[in-house]
């Protein structure tokens, strides 16, 4: 198995984790609000990542290397979550999870402008016609028209794709799971500052599914998913692998059928194979890294 395949494989395992993170945000914002969730779930997942690094005796980052996490915060730990959740409390997993699928593409131009990866016309144009796709699918969706959770999802998803990068690219020289702790534990004391602001005593009382969705988000979504994610994107390239990221919004909707009891339509079905075809054909296409 080649290093570009390997790494496709482990970043997939990272995307089916954040394909649930969507319905599960849905199901959490009915019982906590958005920006808990946001700044609670990256405490606790903050705390266990504290936890690792002391663990594992990790040391310190080098001064060089502290502005690189601070960016990953900024785009994984802050940025996206606050994003998305807020989005999820007005506009549904179905419709974010296809307006998040441009995220490939973002993914790989963020990549080529920061670390001179050199895909082929090929792979732009399979990268360009998947994100095509991912476009019609949403205006078909909702009439032909853009709204501000559109907007939402769209900014959000651009920071998680400067995070991605940044990650993807200390991984290189660093254990992923060390790399996003790092991230997490930089960003702790702001994130208990905010958890406490945010928290209601209200909250003790949310049932058993609400703090699931919670502790879930807080592990998986925030933490242990970026143990695949960044490992596949330093192994097999960031412009290889972050197409993979095409499959996440099917694989999105197929959690909100099993979750939320969203309908899985025709045309969810066939956008996602056309979709998964681009994925496909990209990993034919050359890249050569910088």
């Amino acid at each position: 198995m080649n290093k570009e395949t390997k790494g496709m494989l482990i970043g997939f395992v990272g995307i089916l984790i954040f394909s649930l993170t969507l319905p599960v945000s849905k199901i959490a914002v009915l019982s906590f609000d958005p920006y808990f969730i946001a700044f609670g779930r990256a405490m606790l997942a903050g705390m266990v990542a504290l936890t690792y690094l002391s663990y594992k005796k990790e040391i310190l980052p080098s001064k060089a290397d502290f502005l690189k996490f601070v960016v990953i915060a900024l785009g994984v730990v802050f940025g996206f979550p606050i994003f998305t959740t807020v989005a999820m409390t007005e506009g549904s997993s179905s419709h974010g999870a296809v307006i998040l699928g441009m995220m490939p593409l973002a993914t790989t131009v963020i990549g080529v402008i920061r670390f001179k990866e050199r895909p082929s016309l090929g792979f732009w144009l399979v990268s360009l016609l998947g994100a095509a796709l991912v476009v019609v699918y949403a205006l078909l969706k909702s009439s032909g028209s853009f709204t501000y959770i559109d907007g939402l999802l769209v900014f959000g998803g651009i920071c998680a794709c400067v995070g991605y990068v940044e990650g993807a690219e200390l991984s290189k020289k660093m254990n992923p799971r060390s790399v996003i702790s790092w991230a997490l534990v930089i960003s702790l004391p702001i994130n208990i500052v905010m958890g406490y602001v945010t928290f209601s005593e209200q909250y003790i009382h949310a049932g058993p599914i609400a703090w699931t969705s919670f502790l879930y988000l807080s592990l998986f979504s925030m933490y242990i998913g970026f143990f695949f994610w960044y490992e596949g994107l330093a192994i097999g390239g960031i412009a290889r692998v972050s197409q993979v990221q095409l499959t996440q919004p099917f694989c999105t909707l197929l959690a909100a059928s099993i979750l939320l009891g969203d309908s899985l339509t025709v045309m969810n079905l066939v956008f996602a194979f056309l979709v998964v075809s681009t994925v496909i054909l990209g990993k034919r296409m050359l890249i050569k890294r910088g």
